[in-house]
């Protein structure tokens, strides 16, 4: 399910959000697209389904975490605004806050999920070198 590189987003699609432990399921892409513009009434571009690493503490894998599905989309510039509010009571977030320092206490994504970051790269985890989630990365 996890991608080798990040998918490329239209133009005007900048801003990334996470909705953590949500799946498509059965559901294409384009379901998805529509059911969160007819629901939030704003523009997305799909982007992927990511199934998390198993969280790491004292360099070791700690049993029973990880492979939870976290839906990955960008939003369309001009719904930035109206988006911002409504979609915290949905658990959705922006992946610069998912990744900031103190949020991110385990690598559980692919470290390529990075560069869909646009802002807050000065608060951003600075430890982007995770030699136990590159050996998933391989598998």
């Amino acid at each position: 399910m996890n991608l080798d590189k990040n998918v490329d987003r239209k133009e005007n699609f900048k801003q990334v959000c996470v909705w953590p432990g949500f799946t498509l399921g059965e559901h294409t892409p384009e379901d998805f697209e529509k059911h969160i513009n007819e629901f939030f009434k704003v523009d997305i571009q799909f982007l992927e389904e990511i199934v998390t690493y198993p969280d790491i503490e004292n360099g070791q894998i700690v049993p029973e975490t990880g492979g939870r599905h976290d839906l990955i989309f960008a939003l369309s510039d001009k719904d930035i605004g109206n988006f911002a509010l409504p979609r915290l009571q949905h658990g959705i977030r922006w992946i610069e806050d998912v990744l900031a320092k103190g949020n991110y206490r385990c690598p559980i994504y692919p470290e390529r999920v990075f560069d869909y970051c646009v802002w807050n790269h000065e608060h951003l985890e600075t430890n982007r070198t995770f030699p136990i989630t590159e050996d998933l990365e391989k598998k």
